[in-house]
């Protein structure tokens, strides 16, 4: 039986509606449905958290706090999670022909989710591992709480004030309110409306650069799930770790998130390279705009496109890539294929990313 104290986030994916749906509908059927959305939140999660159980219309999952040095990348996984679920209910209701109360009832079903901080030990029993501690009961009884109340919410984001302390995410934009329960005493909130942040993310302007308008793309796969890759991509301090004699740090960051919008900035040198987000998909695609401030004239768009392979295992990169500048295109193109290939040499850097996120994963 381990009984070392750990220190990590917990997260809970709870249906809403679950309960309603499968009194009021066809058991096979709604068993079905349910299945694959279980299934669903369960591939969207694991890459990063460890499953610890499945309860009935939730899913419990942990994660370490040193699985996410940047703690906006939990945010985006759990928005990423959710835009996975609408798309495939909506995928489910326009494909089914059956007219039966489960398949009729599909669109009544939501997502909220529970993030917490906090202190836990994983017992292992007659081989059953079992999560025990006062901040385990925390986030179970989360679930009762009164958000929906309060907001009219059916889809939400709910973290704890102690959660968003350690991600270092500020509040601004959230719902807050207090929640009391007996034995733990009151504990601070704050929602997202997730039905919000989809229309969002969903309608918000795409700025993709396809391999056809591209000077060059560069393909590499990693023996990594799409989460990882991302954060190493995305994250300022590991990125600066396979950037060779760069620093990268967020200059700027609307609302105290990473977007469309934000800006990084890499010293390297007397000169220092300024990056503008002109679109910002998590774990699909991110757009840059990015120049040296020793040459502002020349000016390069990318794309950085991730798709899972091996099953979601793996991550094929493909990053997109045009320059312009005060001469003409073709010539632009020669510059920055020349690039590419014999000074910024992406295939070595994405092999040295590999090797360092295969170390950080053991």
């Amino acid at each position: 039986m381990e009984t070392k104290t750990q220190h990590g986030y917990l997260v809970l994916a709870d249906i809403s509606g679950f309960t309603w749906y499968v009194a009021g509908t066809e058991l096979e059927h709604a068993n079905e449905i349910l299945t694959e959305v279980l299934e669903l939140i369960v591939a969207r999660f694991t890459p990063t958290l460890t499953l610890s159980k499945l309860e009935g219309d939730a899913v419990f999952a942990y994660a370490p706090e040193s699985k996410f040095s940047r703690g906006e990348a939990l945010v985006e996984l759990i928005e990423a999670t959710y835009v996975g679920f609408r798309d495939l209910v909506e995928n489910m209701r326009r494909r089914t022909t059956c007219q039966c109360n489960a398949c009729r009832a599909i669109p009544t079903l939501d997502l909220k989710f529970l993030t917490h901080h906090g202190d836990y030990i994983v017992q292992n029993v007659a081989g059953i591992k079992e999560m025990v501690g006062s901040d385990v009961n925390l986030i179970h009884r989360l679930l009762k709480n009164h958000v929906s109340e309060a907001t009219g919410w059916r889809a939400y984001a709910l973290f704890t004030e102690v959660g968003l302390k350690h991600m270092s995410l500020p509040t601004e934009g959230m719902h807050g309110q207090t929640e009391t329960y007996e034995h733990l005493g009151e504990v601070k909130t704050f929602s997202l409306d997730l039905r919000k942040r989809y229309q969002e993310l969903v309608e918000g302007r795409r700025v993709f650069l396809t391999p056809e308008e591209a000077d060059v793309t560069v393909t590499y796969d990693f023996d990594a799930p799409p989460p990882v890759v991302w954060d190493w991509i995305n994250d300022p301090v590991k990125r600066s770790q396979w950037s060779p004699g760069r620093h990268w740090q967020a200059s700027l960051r609307p609302g105290g998130r990473t977007g469309a919008g934000g800006r990084n900035h890499c010293a390297h040198g007397k000169e220092a390279r300024i990056e503008d987000i002109l679109d910002w998909r998590p774990f699909d695609y991110v757009t840059f705009r990015a120049y040296e401030t020793d040459a502002p004239q020349m000016i390069m768009t990318q794309t950085v496109q991730l798709e899972p392979i091996a099953e979601g295992k793996g991550t094929r990169l493909r990053t997109h890539m045009k320059m312009q500048a005060p001469f003409p295109s073709w010539l632009s193109r020669l510059v920055l294929q020349f690039m590419v290939k014999y000074f910024y040499n992406f295939s070595g850097l994405f092999a040295k990313m590999e090797r360092l996120i295969l170390k950080s994963t053991g």
